[in-house]
């Protein structure tokens, strides 16, 4: 019942810019961590930024100081703005939700996952 759908996608050239927005939908009763990875071919996925419920942040190596996590809870969305992209930001970018529904303890989602793709 629960869903989390990515959108924000898309080609952008080196020193773009780019902001990934993921929406939960369906009956909920808590959301706890939110998360955004990303797997790019022949690697492994690996964790690019994650927010926690209190707003604390954490975030790769690789993108600190050019991406930035934020939520909106009345919305029940969560945020990605990349700036400052580099080629080898290419890949799929998938968000994660760790959510409470009706009559359920947590669980994990995760969203379908949408290309990023750095290139001139």
């Amino acid at each position: 019942q629960v869903q989390l759908v990515e959108s924000g996608g898309g080609l952008v050239q080196p020193g773009g810019s780019l902001r990934l927005s993921c929406a939960a939908s369906g009956s909920m009763l808590s959301i706890n961590d939110m998360r955004w990875y990303r797997q790019a071919p022949g690697t492994q996925r690996e964790l690019v930024a994650g927010v926690a419920s209190g707003g604390s942040t954490n975030y790769a190596d690789s993108v600190k100081g050019r991406f930035t996590i934020s939520r909106d809870n009345a919305k029940k969305t969560v945020y990605l703005q990349m700036n400052s992209l580099r080629p080898e930001d290419t890949a799929v970018y998938y968000c994660y939700g760790r959510i409470r529904a009706p009559y359920y303890s947590f669980r994990d989602y995760w969203g379908q996952g949408t290309q990023v793709t750095v290139s001139s």
